[in-house]
């Protein structure tokens, strides 16, 4: 069971007043477990200013990035990809973090202070891992935060074709059980690539509906993704 940690010493207010037009909707604040988890539970998450020093900004889309449990798109390519790998959760979180902010991909964002940030909420069992592995490598991977039957992706990565797509199907499968309909898969923002996979857009107010109902929700059984022993 994650184990809950210190609140927040920030408040983030009503989600219902944010600006209507503003998908940036706080400046500051800090990382600490409790406040990244208060802030979910309002719908928020946090990217960096992209200065050192700079406050943290958190954001709480308009339109919101999500995929329904059922209506990912798995093209008979991905289906046949699956078969090539193993998946496995939380047995190398820190290695995932790593892939995902590694410097040289294009738009990285996630910096030390995020990074640290996830690794407290990983180490509390809030945060968790999703890993394609192919002959005892990482090929792929994306991470997240788990609360009830949210589960709020961070972000992916690949350094095998299909691998990071793999561990997306593998997370939706985990999810999609008998509590599917009360659980919501959000991906912050609705891009190309996750559209392509099934991915839409819920208004703001839509998606804090959703959330609520998630939030109250069992979580999945992550840990049986795992192979056996």
């Amino acid at each position: 069971m994650p184990v809950e940690p210190p609140p927040s010493r920030w408040a983030f207010g009503d989600p219902a007043r944010y600006d209507a037009l503003d998908d940036l909707v706080a400046i500051g604040a800090d990382l600490e477990p409790g406040t990244l988890l208060e802030a979910y539970r309002h719908g928020l998450f946090p990217m960096p200013a992209g200065s050192p020093g700079e406050p943290m900004y958190w954001f709480c889309p308009v339109r919101r990035g999500v995929v329904p449990l059922d209506g990912l798109r798995v093209s008979r390519s991905l289906r046949r990809a699956r078969r090539d790998f193993e998946v496995r959760v939380d047995t190398a979180f820190e290695d995932v973090l790593a892939g995902c902010a590694d410097p040289a991909r294009a738009s990285g964002w996630i910096d030390d202070e995020i990074a640290a940030a996830y690794l407290r909420l990983h180490r509390l069992g809030w945060a968790h891992s999703v890993e394609a592995w192919r002959d005892g490598r990482l090929a792929g991977g994306l991470y997240g935060v788990a609360i009830g039957g949210l589960f709020a992706g961070e972000s992916m990565f690949h350094r095998e074709r299909d691998a990071s797509k793999v561990a997306l199907v593998a997370l939706v499968d985990l999810l999609n059980d008998r509590y599917a309909e009360r659980r919501l898969l959000d991906v912050q923002w609705l891009t190309p690539h996750l559209a392509s996979l099934g991915a839409v857009e819920l208004p703001r107010a839509a998606y804090l509906r959703r959330l609520e109902a998630a939030l109250r929700a069992p979580g999945p059984d992550l840990a049986s993704a795992n192979p056996p022993g």
